[in-house]
């Protein structure tokens, strides 16, 4: 951007003059920096309509900022109208020149946006309709805007610009700030992140409730920051206050707002914040780890015996009429040492997914894994089980033949089995069903991959009544392998890649490593580190 200076001519000294005075000078052809008094040439300002005096942004509109903030953005709500609930007069004429001059239906847009891989709920007030002032509207979109990132795990960013309440609307324009901060707080006790941009000018109302409600609060250089207007606040204690009482720097100063951040830099550092900064939606986001732990891509238990261990050689049934698919386990070499693997596995074909119940043992299956570690336990091989279940089966057949007594003697007789067992969740660890090989030694779980009491929809019908919930509910449970680890459930995260390959390279250090660790215990050491693993839930 290039700077205009002006020269000591009669007829720019004039512009000038007359520019400052508020005479009829084209607000396109030349901008007068509110902050730093500088004159610009419009027609040279960059795209961010910054001052390259002193970095303020000028007061741009919710779709100028659009064009260089997003990758993408799909808006939301944008049919709501007013009511006019005070049937205000001449309000209605008010609204329909905003609408017009600012395309929106009011003075906030809002919408689900995205910048690189990161995916989002966004809001921008727009100082251009109404001078960006809290209406009924503006208020029921900002809400939307929330209770939608809930549902749906998603953090939001918000871009405040606003002259307060919408005087239009009276007492339902106050009540707007009440409804947006309930919806914020339902946000908040999701774990999910709320990031605000304080914009010129964010006063009153605004800031009185959802601008200074966020997880991290951001400025713009020298936007004016404030509750009170300058005005009212010079009348009402007959003071004068200092020029800059209400910048952004200041209010920074003071300790209530987090970082200045240009308009340049905004984009890289929303996708840096929403990528890093939100503990939960950022780290991990529940209900995309619980679908991508359910995806017919993921590696699976075969691929990981066929490539990790030499010599496999399956052992069948479980001595009491039955040999479920659904559970394969046999005798192996894993660098050098003799070993029991046993892996759940779903099948490939429509045919086998169905004979073993898309992986869901039937008791039988438990009962034969039950007998391999039994006998690897004889000759003191270590077992390693590899799981990807959604459960144990639930069928009539599984009720008949004792599915419960099944599991449970799984937990009986695992918890006292003199050898080491590792339990690998490569996929879905559901339940009982999960519980039944995992109640070893150790778990380790792959990125995508999860482990719970129920399934989230499960959850959600039962305790909410509304499947549809899900996405929620698996943020509530804590059933990722970030929120397991916190929680002492596992020992560890084993990182997962789309090249299965690596993956598996990936599950090889970590297995040969703990491996040679549990083989350093002696018998008594193990059980006993063993019963401490389980006695401190």
């Amino acid at each position: 951007m290039k700077l205009y200076k002006a020269k000591n001519t009669l007829s720019e000294r004039h512009v000038q003059a007359d520019r400052t005075a508020d005479a009829k000078v084209p607000d396109d052809l030349w901008r007068i920096c509110p902050k730093c008094q500088r004159t610009l040439f419009a027609a040279q300002m960059d795209e961010y309509a910054t001052c390259p005096g002193c970095g303020y942004g000028f007061r741009i509109s919710a779709n100028q900022r659009l064009s260089w903030l997003v990758d993408s953005a799909v808006p939301m709500d944008t049919a709501l109208q007013t009511q006019d609930p005070l049937n205000f007069p001449g309000y209605e004429g008010k609204l329909k020149k905003a609408q017009e001059k600012s395309g929106l239906n009011d003075s906030v847009w809002t919408g689900r946006a995205r910048i690189g891989d990161v995916d989002f709920n966004l809001g921008i007030m727009d100082p251009t309709f109404i001078m960006g002032s809290l209406g009924t509207i503006t208020g029921e979109k900002i809400t939307r805007l929330f209770e939608d990132a809930t549902k749906n795990q998603r953090p939001v960013v918000l871009f405040t610009a606003s002259g307060g309440a919408r005087m239009q609307e009276g007492i339902m324009s106050l009540m707007q700030m009440a409804k947006v901060s309930t919806a914020i707080a339902e946000h908040d006790a999701a774990g999910l992140l709320y990031i605000v941009v304080l914009t010129d000018p964010t006063t009153g109302g605004v800031t009185a409730s959802f601008a200074m409600e966020g997880d991290v609060i951001l400025a713009e250089p020298r936007a004016l920051v404030g509750f009170a207007g300058r005005r009212v606040i010079e009348q009402t204690t007959h003071t004068e206050i200092p020029a800059d009482l209400q910048d952004a720097e200041n209010v920074l100063k003071h300790g209530f707002i987090d970082h200045i951040v240009t308009r340049q830099d905004e984009k890289t550092t929303l996708a840096w914040l929403m990528k890093y900064g939100g503990s939960k939606m950022t780290k991990e986001n529940a209900y995309a780890i619980v679908q991508a732990a359910r995806s017919a891509g993921k590696v699976t238990g075969l691929e990981i015996i066929n490539q990790l261990f030499d010599n496999f050689f399956e052992l069948h049934g479980d001595r009491n009429g039955t040999d479920d698919p659904a559970i394969i386990g046999g005798l192996a070499t894993y660098h050098g040492r003799p070993v029991t693997v046993i892996t759940t596995d779903r099948g490939k074909t429509v045919g086998q997914r169905v004979a073993k119940h898309f992986g869901s043992p039937a008791p039988g299956g438990y009962r034969k894994a039950l007998r391999l570690i039994e006998n690897a336990a004889k000759f003191h091989r270590p077992v390693i089980a590899l799981v990807n279940t959604a459960g144990a089966y639930p069928g009539q057949s599984a009720e008949e033949q004792g599915q419960g007594s099944a599991i449970a003697q799984n937990l009986l007789k695992i918890s006292q089995a003199k050898t080491p067992l590792i339990t690998l969740i490569y996929g879905e660890g559901g339940s009982g069903g999960a519980l039944a090989l995992a109640c070893g030694d150790e778990i380790w779980m792959l990125e995508k991959s999860t482990y719970s009491v129920l399934s989230p929809e499960g959850f959600a019908s039962i305790l909410w009544k509304d499947s549809s919930r899900a996405p929620e509910a698996a943020a509530v449970m804590k059933m990722t392998p970030q929120a397991l680890l916190e929680q002492g459930v596992i020992e560890g995260i084993i990182e997962e890649t789309t090249d299965h390959q690596a993956t598996i390279q990936n599950i090889d250090v970590v297995l040969e490593k703990q491996l040679a660790t549990l083989a350093q215990l002696t018998l008594e050491e193990l059980l006993k580190r063993r019963r401490a693993r389980y006695r401190k839930f």
